[in-house]
């Protein structure tokens, strides 16, 4: 019998945190708590944009409750590897949220301050209820204080990026998540 091919590594990766598999049976998981949470309740989903959008798409395909989706897009980071700014809103709902259940679905949860806003934006709706899912939760980078309802994975404070996580826009793509090598972590045009 031949022997299984270890998945390959990129290698921009100084090393994997999160591999494919774990991201899969986590997101399973995680669907089967927003069904305990939510019965059959219709779900307006709120996904802020780029990076939560993979992990969006899969966690929708593991609930099967009626689902609204809308999309906000927001921007703090730029082409660094760090939050400089104020995040900014982009582009905001456009799903009438009064009285829904609402889930903001999130790549990352760090300093605190993007979902922040929008959790305060959304509350402001005044929706049934409010929750947020996080892919990933790096506590050790928190400036304001903010939980969210629904974890995937707590990671170290490094620079990630792969299953929508970015770094000037690259490695979205990657199907792991992983450590981005310090000699990638500059702009190359």
């Amino acid at each position: 019998m031949p022997a299984k091919k270890k998945p390959s590594t990129h290698p921009d990766l100084e090393s994997v945190l999160v591999t494919k598999a774990q991201i899969s049976r986590r997101v399973k998981s995680l669907g089967r708590e927003l069904k305990r949470i939510y019965g059959d309740e219709e779900i307006t989903v709120v996904a802020i944009m780029n990076g939560a959008i993979l992990f969006t798409a899969d966690l929708l395909r593991e609930v099967d409750n009626a689902i609204r989706l809308d999309c906000i897009r927001t921007t703090s980071y730029g082409s660094a590897t760090e939050s400089h700014s104020a995040p900014k809103l982009v582009h905001g709902l456009t799903l009438d949220v009064t009285d829904r259940h609402v889930l903001i679905v999130d790549d990352i949860l760090d300093t605190g301050k993007t979902l922040s806003l929008i959790a305060g934006m959304v509350r402001g709706m005044r929706p049934a209820s409010l929750r947020v899912c996080v892919l990933l939760d790096k506590k050790g980078r928190r400036q304001v204080p903010f939980e969210a309802d629904f974890v995937g994975f707590e990671i170290p404070d490094k620079f990630v990026v792969g299953y929508g996580l970015d770094f000037a826009e690259r490695y979205r793509n990657l199907t792991q998540i992983g450590v981005l090598k310090a000699s990638r972590q500059k702009i190359h045009g």
